[in-house]
């Protein structure tokens, strides 16, 4: 039920109660565009054709890793009007196989575990500091190439999901590889 905050109503968080999010664990994200613009395309034949603004947020997508050491990417795809993607922290920088402690069954991300890992790295960046940077980059290098500074770009929040088990990861990848031909459920709404 939505509370109110200074005489205004708010969505209640979605997150994990006690989680931290700074800590290494595997999450599905999905970031809508401002008012769901279909800013990165069309589908046609269960594929996406591009716009520059899709080539600028696949660029940002995959340079996170550089700005935030401790983020590991893993299944991605953008649609018209969102991004879907999973996003490992692992605060080791690769070095082991990264298990998500829920209270659930632990999920393996499929890294090699290497017999001697790096030091961990010096800051653990959080899902959200790690997000806020994904939407501020594009935003700015495609405003920046319209040359409207300052125009909103994406929605205000995100949706996150802790990946809790093996199971729930690859069933996380199949539905991310599958988003293009199942366009027409996701434009009723579903997400």
């Amino acid at each position: 039920m939505a509370e109110k905050f200074i005489g205004k109503y708010r969505i209640e968080s979605t997150r994990l109660k006690g989680w931290n999010y700074s800590e290494d664990g595997a999450y599905f994200v999905t970031i809508c565009t401002d008012d769901r613009t279909d800013f990165f395309g069309e589908i046609k034949n269960g594929k996406l054709i591009e716009t520059e603004q899709c080539r600028i947020c696949r660029a940002c997508w995959l340079d996170l890793p550089n700005h935030y050491p401790n983020c590991v990417l893993d299944a991605f795809v953008i649609m018209p009007n969102h991004v879907h993607g999973i996003i490992v922290i692992d605060n080791w920088r690769g070095g082991r196989d990264v298990i998500v402690e829920t209270g659930l069954k632990p999920v393996s991300t499929g890294k090699p575990v290497h017999p001697k890992p790096p030091p961990p790295v010096r800051k653990k960046y959080p899902l959200s500091e790690i997000v806020r940077g994904f939407k501020t980059f594009t935003a700015r290098k495609i405003n920046q190439r319209q040359n409207t500074p300052g125009q909103p770009f994406w929605q205000r929040n995100y949706y996150d999901r802790i990946i809790r088990d093996e199971n729930e990861l690859n069933h996380t990848r199949e539905y991310i590889w599958n988003n293009p031909k199942n366009w027409a459920n996701d434009r009723k709404g579903r997400f």
